[in-house]
């Protein structure tokens, strides 16, 4: 029986900064619909406590991820950048629904980065203006809570599809390891990003034959 073979698709540093994004969400959706949902407010009962979790959590949240990012593999993150960046055309025949060859990232994965990281500013833009608008009323316009709602609702959607795809569908849930582990099956990463894995698949067999001649010597 042969043996599964894996190669490696993301960083300690990319985790890290994925499970403190997906964390700091989660929390900030629970208290921020705990202060937009009345009922909640009630259920709760503690709304001082619950605004104080929430502006909190989200400055630890801008915190950690500036933190991962100086001390963290920022070369690494320099050319996930670039490969989220770029769109081909296989990238324009994957998002028509038509079989194309992906990288590391599929177009799905790499609209679903763009639009994360400007929510994330917005959320982080109308989020202040909302906090210091409580401290001075020139600032407390009402189209920073309707655009901060809007985001809230909108990124809902997101993760739904997002948790549905690594979670619950059969073909793709299997990525779900490269962000716990950071490693997943060859054959997946052949089926599923074929322009990558053959880059990746010389890394790991470099690497290996390197630590080889180390041992060696």
């Amino acid at each position: 029986m042969a043996s599964v073979r894996y190669v490696r698709r993301f960083s300690r540093t990319e985790r890290a900064l994925h499970w403190i994004h997906a964390s700091a969400f989660f929390v900030l959706l629970g208290t921020g619909l705990v202060l937009y949902l009345p009922s909640l407010s009630i259920a709760v009962s503690n709304r001082p406590l619950v605004k104080a979790i929430h502006v909190y959590t989200a400055i630890a949240w801008v915190l950690a991820l500036v933190l991962v990012v100086l001390v963290g593999d920022r070369s690494g993150l320099g050319r996930t950048f670039r490969e989220l960046d770029l769109f081909d055309g296989d990238d324009r025949r994957w998002l028509a629904a038509r079989p194309a060859p992906q990288g590391r990232f599929n177009a799905g994965q790499k609209l679903n980065a763009a639009l994360t990281g400007a929510f994330a500013v917005l959320f982080a833009a109308s989020g202040f203006l909302l906090w210091y608008g409580e401290r001075n009323t020139d600032f407390r316009w009402t189209s920073t809570l309707l655009l901060h709602d809007g985001l809230t609702i909108a990124s809902v959607f997101l993760v739904t599809g997002h948790l549905y795809l690594a979670v619950i569908h059969p073909a793709t849930r299997h990525a779900l390891r490269g962000m716990t582990l950071g490693s997943v099956r060859e054959d997946w990463a052949t089926r599923h990003h074929a322009k990558w894995v053959s880059p990746a698949e010389r890394e790991m067999r470099s690497e290996t034959a390197a630590r080889a001649t180390e041992t060696r010597s």
